[in-house]
């Protein structure tokens, strides 16, 4: 797994694509794993702070129960639609998973538990320029950064 500056060392041209989209909107979607193994999904906010992508949890929420006896997640940027006629200015949508490591209390704010990502998988998904393919991007600290179009 790596942290998120393995991310940008790796691979920064594509790192700054990713966390543009997530830095876009204030509000992001989080999966979870519930008790019995189904999945749970909820709103979340995450900041990229020196090389860590990091994230809370308020006192008593669901989520929260979720990662610390589970600690798999997936992260979704938020969706926007492409512009009919500008299909190609699309920014697409980005998506990072991996495992929440418990941090220790938020120290600012609303009471709750802080979150650094141990990211296993990074993608990002877009048009190609002629807005004729759906391209997706992932990264992984074992293989690197790859690619498939899709018509």
């Amino acid at each position: 797994m790596a942290a998120w500056r393995d991310v940008e060392r790796a691979e920064p041209e594509f790192a700054r694509r990713v966390r543009a989209l997530f830095d876009a909107h204030r509000h992001k979607t989080i999966a979870t794993l519930r008790a019995d193994g189904a999945p749970r999904i909820s709103g979340i906010e995450t900041q990229f702070e020196d090389g860590e992508l990091v994230f809370g949890s308020m006192s008593n929420a669901r989520k929260g129960a979720d990662l610390r006896r589970d600690p798999r997640f997936a992260l979704h940027s938020a969706t926007v639609d492409p512009v009919e006629g500008a299909e190609a200015q699309w920014p697409g949508e980005a998506k990072i998973a991996g495992r929440a490591v418990a941090v220790g209390p938020i120290t600012e704010g609303p009471a709750g538990d802080r979150f650094h990502a141990d990211i296993s998988e990074v993608v990002h998904t877009h048009l190609n320029p002629e807005a004729t393919m759906l391209v997706i991007e992932w990264w992984t600290p074992t293989h690197g950064l790859r690619t498939v179009a899709r018509e």
